[in-house]
């Protein structure tokens, strides 16, 4: 029938896209818990900022402890925590873009065992997580001198060690097609804006912001 199928196509026109998804990554000290809180400002209920899985999971009470096979506990555990987050706004369908402190896989970075575990011990692959995310974004971790401290609680690396990590999840992420990197500088609200750019015009590219407050 002729006006069915007009009403079909109208209702295929105004459903709405799936949530994407950004990973805001990097390594430890590197500003990302600030840049979120300041995209949250910025562009408000256009987007949601879901929480780091890795704090939920240590901050709950998850041992934090150095053996091979309780690294290998906490990162699954970790996976599964900001798989449940993903889909949790993707289902829920409320905003068009969600920023995610970290993505799945950060935890590679902090796995003692080999690549090829990693995934297997999470059951996905390197190409279904990568294409999982719409961009990635990678603030590096400054060097001591340039800002690196502790003033997080559940911060225990030092800069040689937070550094090494940075290195790691940089490599982690390889492979991307949208793949952002912003370095460490003296001002940190130089390195800041520079991460808030670079997700105003992810937004943009996608047109889910037609509007948007200046930086």
């Amino acid at each position: 029938m002729p006006g069915e199928v007009l009403a079909r196509k109208e209702n295929m026109k105004k459903k709405k896209s799936p949530t994407k998804l950004i990973v805001v990554t990097g390594g430890p000290g590197a500003g990302k818990t600030a840049v979120l809180e300041m995209a949250r400002k910025a562009f408000c209920e256009q987007i949601a900022v879901l929480p780091e899985a890795a704090s939920i999971v240590f901050g709950g009470g998850f041992w934090r402890k150095q053996t091979p096979a309780a690294k290998m506990a906490a990162q699954r555990a970790i996976y599964h925590v900001q798989r449940e987050l993903e889909r949790m706004v993707i289902e829920e369908g409320k905003v068009d873009l969600a920023l995610c402190d970290r993505g799945t896989l950060d935890g590679l970075a902090y796995w003692p065992g080999t690549e090829s575990a990693f995934f297997k011990g999470i059951e996905t692959t390197r190409e279904k997580e990568l294409r999982h995310y719409c961009a990635v974004i990678h603030l590096r971790t400054p060097t001591e001198e340039i800002g690196y401290n502790h003033a997080n609680p559940l911060r225990i690396e030092s800069p040689a060690e937070a550094a090494a990590i940075d290195k790691k999840i940089f490599h982690c992420w390889r492979g991307h097609p949208n793949r952002f990197i912003v370095d460490g500088a003296l001002n940190f609200l130089d390195k800041a804006h520079r991460a808030l750019e670079l997700i105003r015009a992810e937004i943009e590219r996608e047109k889910l912001l037609p509007m948007h407050r200046a930086l």
